[in-house]
């Protein structure tokens, strides 16, 4: 059972994995060491799982080969397959086509 602390009341030594990537850190494999909870109104609150700062390893550092596949990737998300063009931005998944394509073939339906 981790433990659990109200927002902002988190002790000094634990980081979300955005505070540990602001840091240059990364968890490690390590487990939770506890969770911060904001409570909202008529719903669950927000849970945040906290790592400890001393056990944290290091980013990986961005190599040339590595760099080169998520840039063939994000290449890949930006390729309409419909008109076979590169959209100039990420195509929504939800559409799954550039957004010219989607609007004229809903069009063509309606």
């Amino acid at each position: 059972m981790t433990t659990v602390y109200s927002w902002r009341l988190a002790p000094d030594g634990l980081a979300t994995r955005r505070q540990l990537r602001a840091l240059g850190l990364r968890p490690g494999g390590q487990d939770v060491a506890a969770q911060v909870e904001r409570p909202r109104r008529r719903r669950e609150p927000l849970v945040a799982y906290l790592y400890r700062i001393d056990l944290a390893r290091p980013v990986r550092p961005m190599t040339a080969r590595r760099a080169a596949a998520l840039a063939k990737a994000n290449a890949a998300r930006r390729w309409c397959p419909n008109c076979s063009r590169d959209a100039g931005y990420v195509i929504p998944a939800s559409l799954g086509m550039c957004t010219p394509c989607a609007y004229t073939a809903s069009d063509q339906h309606v």
